[in-house]
């Protein structure tokens, strides 16, 4: 069973900043906002393919673009050094967030010492501080609220104002209002906790108590998904808090009956939506599997229809091509056929036994009248097979396989006799790789489920595989340092970037990276299966991402320019943008220069297109390059002005 909590995702003041954002980029507005607009990475990817730039403060903001302050709000002084600065702007902060700016202002002013529930480093509660103009002090927990008594003992006699981080947990504020009540005696107290976050954690808190495992889906550095994931730890050990599907614990959710899920504010539904659908196509391939009959049913059945008088040993006394005969000590023959020697459909009698050879044996039917004895050395071998899975289990160790067919939903590999399924999810190392290349195959796995009754094996590939990469992840990250080249294939492709496997480990090339002059997808340089040398650009050990660089400085424009094309040259480009204020002019391919308007010409020039058109080739002279800024002015009234004293002095000499 799977539950999803009704308050799970966006809350209304993420909702609407994320809302002010993509509707100004439908526009075709250019847009930034002053930090991450949400703690989602997935939805801040999505928004910056969009063209949404994030910057870290007014003075960043460009010419033309529209500032969106986030949902967290900002402190007053910036506010007003964004006006100061003429920034067109949107305040998508939270009507909630906005109402606290409010209370502290006019509470400060009014001489109380405000006191802040909340981590002091998170940018709301940042936000809420720049809007007191007396003193303040933020705690996160009620030990730190006491201790402030300790710190500061005329807090008790001083009047107080008390409001709350919008997503502080519930529970911590109750124990913390018992303290206020208590020691703060001229406190005034604002419960300022979002309503929707409140009922978000007591959902979560219910859930999570009824639940085998609880799913929290949100970004890592939001601060409202984190409080969720704690919250459902202390009631459900099997808690995991994910960013995308490709993360869900696809192990445990197999093996649990009840399953809750739940997210934070940040959380986009799509993300939601794609974790309950990957994990309900998981459970459901599972049970189709069991709805299949497999070896070890048809096992179990042997052992209901045939008469058996349990295990012998045998001696080996002749061969066939379609039977083996042996001596099991008793009056009657042997007999165990072809099929009944090993599970290999291809193999031949003699290759597998010799004459004089003992082999253990299950007797399946005796038949008394013809003097034979029917028997399995292939069900014999399945239950020793079965046991040593079992233990493989229990002691969660490797077992090996060779994959002998692919079924839906995923694949069986046959180990010891025992036919194990694995399905597609954990059959491969990503979701959604194809499973062709696996038949015939050996490969290691590990055994996640066992049915005794019905002898039924799970297995995971995945597992063994993500060991290995978690080794050579280590490998890597002890040797890795900035600058330091390497030979990768290109894994996959994006609208921002390529990841390249470096050796077991990916890193991302991004899209800017891959070529000096402007390009608009990575397929316009590498494609997926591409040998490439690249290099570490730089390195996030604690996130575990790796970013790559591929472009190399011998092929930067900027610096054929400075080694080409020095102040003073004269060359010819090609117009390829007018303004009102001059014409841009393409020198080599991704550096254009201005003309402006005023070096046009020797004659006055009212507007560059009377003059210039889009396409035309000019002749110009170069004026002057900022390498800092990469502006470059080109002229073409100086190589008029050039060459107009020689023209006079031509004119002269004719007179003469």
């Amino acid at each position: 069973m799977i539950k999803v909590a009704e308050t799970a995702g966006f809350c209304f003041g993420v909702s609407r900043a994320v809302r002010i954002v993509e509707e100004l980029a439908a526009e075709g507005k250019s847009v930034c906002t002053l930090g991450a607009i949400i703690h989602n990475p997935q939805k801040v990817r999505e928004l910056e393919e969009k063209g949404v730039r994030i910057v870290a403060s007014p003075e960043e903001v460009r010419q033309g673009e529209i500032l969106v302050i986030r949902s967290h709000g900002v402190p007053r002084s910036v506010i007003d050094r964004i006006e100061q600065l003429g920034i067109e702007y949107k305040n998508a902060t939270c009507p909630y967030v906005r109402k606290i700016h409010g209370i502290v202002a006019e509470h400060s002013r009014n001489g109380e010492t405000v006191l802040i529930a909340g981590d002091k480093d998170h940018p709301e509660v940042q936000g809420i501080i720049g809007h007191c103009v007396s003193e303040y002090h933020t705690f996160t927990d009620s030990a730190e609220l006491t201790g402030l008594i300790d710190k500061f003992p005329l807090l008790k006699n001083t009047p107080v104002c008390v409001v709350v981080q919008t997503t502080f947990n519930k529970s911590e504020w109750k124990n913390s209002l018992k303290i206020l009540q208590n020691l703060y005696t001229n406190a005034i107290i604002f419960d300022t906790i979002c309503s929707a976050t409140s009922d978000r954690q007591s959902e979560a808190e219910i859930l999570a108590s009824e639940s085998d495992l609880m799913l929290v889906i949100g970004g890592r550095h939001s601060s409202n998904t984190n409080k969720l994931y704690h919250i459902c730890r202390e009631k459900c050990s099997e808690t995991y808090l994910i960013e995308t599907a490709e993360e869900l614990p696809r192990e445990a959710v197999v093996l649990a009956d009840r399953i809750g899920i739940t997210a934070g504010a940040s959380t986009p539904a799509s993300i939601i939506k794609e974790v309950l659908v990957t994990m309900t196509e998981e459970i459901k391939n599972i049970r189709e599997s069991e709805a299949e009959p497999n070896f070890e049913d048809l096992l179990e059945e042997s052992f209901k229809n045939y008469n058996t008088d349990g295990r012998v040993t045998g001696v080996v006394v002749g061969i066939t091509p379609t039977e083996v005969r042996v001596d099991v000590g008793r009056k009657q023959t042997g007999i165990v056929p072809l099929a009944e020697l090993s599970n290999d459909p291809a193999a031949k009698p003699e290759d597998l036994v010799k004459i004089g050879d003992e082999i253990g044996l299950i007797i399946m039917k005796t038949n008394d009248q013809e003097g034979t004895i029917l028997l399995s050395k292939r069900l014999l071998d399945a239950q020793k097979g079965w046991d040593d899975i079992v233990k493989a289990q229990e002691e969660g160790t490797i077992v090996n396989g060779v994959v002998t067919e692919i079924v839906k939903g995923g694949v069986i590999a046959v180990s010891n006799g025992v036919k194990v399924f694995i399905p597609a999810s954990l059959a491969t190392a990503t979701r959604g790789e194809p499973l062709d290349g696996l038949l015939k195959q050996e490969v290691s796995f590990r055994i996640i489920e066992t049915t005794r009754q019905r002898k039924r094996a799970v297995g995971s590939i995945r597992s063994v595989l993500e060991e290995e990469r978690k080794a050579k992840s280590e490998a890597f990250w002890a040797d890795a340092e900035v600058g330091k080249k390497y030979t990768g294939t290109v894994k996959s492709l994006t609208s921002y970037g390529a990841f390249v496997d470096i050796g077991g480990i990916d890193g991302m090339v991004h899209i800017s990276e891959l070529s000096w002059k402007r390009i608009k997808h990575p397929s316009e340089v590498v494609n997926v299966g591409d040998t490439v040398e690249v290099y570490i650009k730089a390195l996030d050990p604690e996130k575990g991402k790796i970013s790559l660089g591929y472009r190399k400085d011998e092929d930067n424009p900027w610096q054929i320019l400075k080694d080409k094309y020095p102040v003073g040259t004269e060359c010819e480009v090609e117009v390829v943008g007018l303004t009102k204020f001059g014409a841009f002019a393409r020198i080599i391919d991704g550096i254009d220069g201005l003309i402006h308007v005023s070096q046009i010409s020797r004659e006055r020039v009212e507007k560059p297109e009377d003059a210039l058109s889009v396409g035309q080739k000019v002749r110009v002279k170069i004026t002057a390059i900022d390498f800092e800024t990469k502006r470059i002015s080109l002229s073409m009234k100086a190589l008029l002005d050039e060459e107009a004293p020689a023209e006079e002095e031509a004119a002269e000499g004719s007179d003469e």
